[in-house]
């Protein structure tokens, strides 16, 4: 087996294991949204409502009021064995449900993925904007919008044709795009995936669509995940990376 398999067979089990987590993206359980009138909420303690600036909860003890950033990882309150996860998305709020006991969970057997194969892999150039300017997308969820920091375009050959992909600040100093292709909605997961790319060295980048990645709106009906702007929709099929695991 080749250092490039290897490598890649290495970060697929590192996937599979990340979504396996007990209380993680697949054991979520719920998306309720909140309202700014007191309410109880599926089987969760307490009663809850949010408004612009905060949540307020009643009747669950160590838990008053949380403030959950927009567009940022939740706030993780302990329920037992559950989390109960306070999320603000395009000005509201909801709470997500990580149950370690979810069936998702238990039906869980990995990401279907393609096999490794180089040619899906293209050095391009990568050309900044003079500023970041932000691109808005739409969500998974309706009426939910995104707002992304694009840095500038990725311009690459793939299957004989020229591309171009708009690029959004990732780790550190590397780059991200979501993008769809042609196999959009039929081996793959129809909204987006996503691809990691290393900084630029000179100008150049190297994007390896072999770890082209799902989003967690592929695993459950309770993300919020953006889909991918207009710009990014690739001609060809990118037959490697992820397939659609439902």
């Amino acid at each position: 087996m080749s250092d490039f398999e290897q490598d890649w067979k290495q970060w697929h089990a590192d996937r599979e294991a990340s979504y396996g987590d007990p209380l993680g993206w697949v054991s979520l359980t719920g998306l309720y949204w909140l309202t700014d009138e007191f309410e109880t909420v599926a089987d969760l303690p307490g009663r809850w409502k949010a408004n612009a600036d905060s949540v307020t909860v009643e009747g669950f003890d160590g838990v008053t009021a949380l403030n959950p950033v927009e567009g940022a990882p939740g706030i993780l309150v302990e329920d037992g064995d559950r989390r109960i996860e306070v999320i603000r998305r395009t000005g509201s709020v909801a709470l997500r449900v990580h149950d370690p006991r979810a069936q998702t969970l238990q039906s869980y057997d990995g990401i279907p993925a393609y096999e490794p194969n180089e040619k899906f892999l293209a050095t391009g150039t990568f050309t900044p904007y003079d500023s970041p300017v932000t691109v808005t997308t739409g969500a998974v969820v309706e009426g939910l919008e995104h707002h992304h920091s694009a840095v500038g375009t990725l311009d690459f050959e793939l299957a004989g044709t020229a591309q171009r992909l708009i690029a959004f600040g990732g780790t550190g100093n590397g780059l991200k795009v979501l993008f769809t292709d042609a196999t959009s909605g039929v081996t793959t997961y129809p909204a987006a995936r996503i691809l990691a790319v290393p900084a630029p060295v000179d100008g150049t980048v190297v994007l390896d669509f072999n770890r082209a990645s799902n989003l967690p709106c592929a695993f459950t009906d309770y993300a919020t995940c953006p889909v991918a702007p207009a710009e990014n929709r690739l001609t060809v099929a990118v037959e490697a990376g992820e397939k659609n695991p439902r």
